[in-house]
C-alpha cells in the first residue's frame, strides 16, 4: 500500500507509536495519534511530535468519522488486537498494522529477525555486536529498546538490521519478511492476553510467515514446541541444541559449540570455558546467535572472536556488587517463570530471592519446584506476591517474607542475608503493576543496593 497522500491512524503515545507517527510524518503523510487513554495529555503528545499541521490528536472514545478518513491503523505493541476499538476497522475492511510491519516496509537491506519467550534480548544484542564486527551499516532495533521505525529512514540497500520481535508485534505483521529468522523457544507467558499455548506459539511462528524456502528459520531442537515448527514453515529449518549431538546444525561437542554437517564437525564456534555469559541458557543464547549471523553471511572466525568477547547484557543475571560478603545479582529481565528459573540455576551461593509483580496468568509451580535447595528465602512483593507464596506452600517451601515494595525487598535481603550468599531480583513476573518497565525496575534494585554502602 502506498500511503502518500493518505492519512493513518497511529494508536498508542508511547515510545512505539510516537516513533511510528514520526517516521509517518517525516514520509509525508497525514497522521492521526489516537490513544483510549483519557489521562493523557493531548497538549504534551503534540509537543512531543511538534506543532505540525498533518497531525491529528485524538484522546479517549474513538469517532467513526476519524476511523473513516484513514487508509490503515498502526497499532503499538502494548495494545491488545482484540481492544473494542479495533472493531471498527476491521469491520470496515481497513488494515491493521504492527509498528514492525510500518517499519518493515520503509526500511532497506536485509533483515534478520529473533522472537521466543526468553533469550531475545541477550541473542539479538550478541547478533548485533557480531554484524557490527563484519558489516559497516547495523541497526539493532525492536523489542530491544530502539523502536524499528524510529530507524527505518535510516537505512540503506546495503543496511543489515537485526530485530528482537515479540508475540505482541507479531499480532498483526502482513508482508514483514526477515531473511533470518530465529525462534529461540516457548514456554508459558502473556497468556492473558494470547488466551491459549497454541495461539501463543502461532504467534510466535508468524516471524517466518513470509519466508521462502531458501531462507533459513533458527529453532531450538531442546524445545518441543520450536521443534514442530520445521514442519510447518517454508523456511529451511536450522537447529541449536544444548543436549543432543545433531546431524546438521549448532550442539554441543566435546566441550565446544560446533556446527555440524551430515554428522561431522564444519566449524567450531568456540569452547565453552571460553565464554564469559553465566549460566546454561547462555549456551543456548550463543548458538542461536552464531547460527543467524552465520546465516546472514559472516564468516566463522569474526563470530567466534565476538561471542567470546560478549558479556552479559542488562538486566540479565547482572552483577550488581558484593556487600558485606552478600553478592547481588539483578534479574529484572527474569519476567516469567521459565526465565526466573534460568536465574536460579545459575546461582551457586544459598539466595535470597525477590519475586512477585504483574500478574499474566500464568502458573508458578516449576519455577517453585526449580529452587532444588539453593533458595533460603522468598522475598515477595506485587500482585501476585500471594498466588506465589501460596504456589510455594503447596511444595512445602515456607521461609516466606512479604514487603511493600522493592526497596523495602532489598532492605530486607541485607538484614536476613549471610556472608557468602547471594540476593537474586528474578520476579518471574512482568513489572507494569508497580514500574514503567522491567529496566526501570532493574535500575531502582542497583540503586538501593548501592545504597546499602552509605
Amino acid at each position: 500500500m502506498n500511503l502518500t497522500g493518505k492519512k493513518v491512524l497511529v494508536a498508542g503515545t508511547g515510545k512505539s507509536g510516537i516513533a511510528a507517527a514520526r517516521l509517518l510524518l517525516a514520509s509525508g503523510v497525514d497522521v492521526v495519534l489516537f490513544d483510549e487513554n483519557e489521562t493523557c495529555d493531548a497538549q504534551k503528545v503534540r509537543s512531543v511530535l511538534g506543532e505540525k499541521d498533518n497531525v491529528e490528536v485524538v484522546i479517549g472514545a474513538l469517532p467513526d468519522c476519524v476511523v473513516e478518513q484513514v487508509a490503515c491503523m498502526v497499532i503499538s505493541p502494548g495494545i491488545s488486537i482484540e481492544a473494542p476499538f479495533t472493531a471498527a476497522f476491521r469491520n470496515r475492511n481497513i488494515p491493521i498494522w504492527s509498528e514492525v510491519e510500518l517499519a518493515y516496509r520503509f526500511g532497506k537491506g536485509r533483515l534478520c529477525a529473533i522472537t521466543g519467550t526468553n533469550g531475545k534480548t541477550t541473542t539479538t544484542t550478541l547478533v548485533g555486536e557480531i554484524l557490527k564486527a563484519y558489516y559497516d551499516s547495523v541497526f539493532v532495533v525492536g523489542n530491544i529498546g530502539t523502536p524499528y521505525t524510529e530507524v527505518a529512514l535510516k537505512m540503506q540497500e546495503d543496511s543489515v538490521t537485526v530485530a528482537e520481535i515479540s508475540s505482541f508485534q507479531l499480532e498483526s505483521i502482513v508482508d514483514f519478511h526477515p531473511q533470518v529468522s530465529a525462534v529461540l523457544n516457548v514456554t508459558p507467558d502473556h497468556l492473558n492476553r494470547h488466551h491459549t499455548m497454541e495461539i501463543y506459539a502461532d504467534t510466535k511462528m508468524e516471524i517466518a510467515t513470509n519466508q521462502t524456502s531458501d531462507e533459513v528459520c533458527v529453532l531450538n531442537y531442546d524445545d518441543g514446541i520450536t521443534r514442530s515448527m520445521a514442519d510447518k514453515i517454508r523456511a529451511k529449518a536450522v537447529f541449536f541444541s544444548r543436549t543432543e549431538e545433531l546431524e546438521n546444525g549448532f550442539c554441543l561437542k566435546e566441550q565446544s559449540i560446533v556446527r555440524m554437517e551430515h554428522g561431522t564437525v564444519a566449524d567450531t564456534v568456540c569452547q565453552l570455558q571460553e565464554l564469559k555469559l553465566l549460566g546454561s541458557h547462555n549456551i543456548e543464547n550463543v548458538m542461536a546467535g552464531a547460527a543467524v549471523a552465520y546465516y546472514m553471511g559472516v564468516p566463522m572466525e569474526v563470530i567466534h572472536n565476538t561471542v567470546t568477547q560478549f558479556t552479559a547484557v542488562e538486566h540479565r543475571i547482572e552483577y550488581v556488587d558484593t556487600i558485606q560478603g552478600v553478592d547481588y545479582y539483578n534479574d529484572s529481565k527474569g519476567t516469567n517463570p521459565d526465565a526466573a528459573i534460568k536465574g536460579i540455576q545459575a546461582m551457586v551461593k544459598p539466595t535470597l530471592l525477590i519475586g512477585g509483580g504483574y500478574d499474566k496468568g500464568v502458573a508458578f509451580d516449576d519455577w517453585i519446584q526449580s529452587f532444588d535447595g539453593k533458595v533460603r528465602k522468598l522475598v515477595l512483593l506485587g500482585k501476585t506476591a500471594e498466588l506465589i507464596a501460596d504456589t510455594a506452600r503447596k511444595y512445602g517451601f515456607e521461609d516466606i517474607i512479604f514487603v511493600k515494595d522493592l526497596r523495602e525487598a532489598v532492605q530486607v535481603c541485607a538484614e536476613q542475608s549471610k556472608e557468602g550468599e547471594a540476593v537474586l531480583l528474578s520476579p518471574a513476573c512482568a513489572s507494569w503493576d508497580m514500574f514503567d518497565s522491567y529496566e526501570q525496575r532493574g535500575e531502582l534494585f542497583k540503586e538501593y543496593v548501592k545504597a546499602l554502602k552509605e
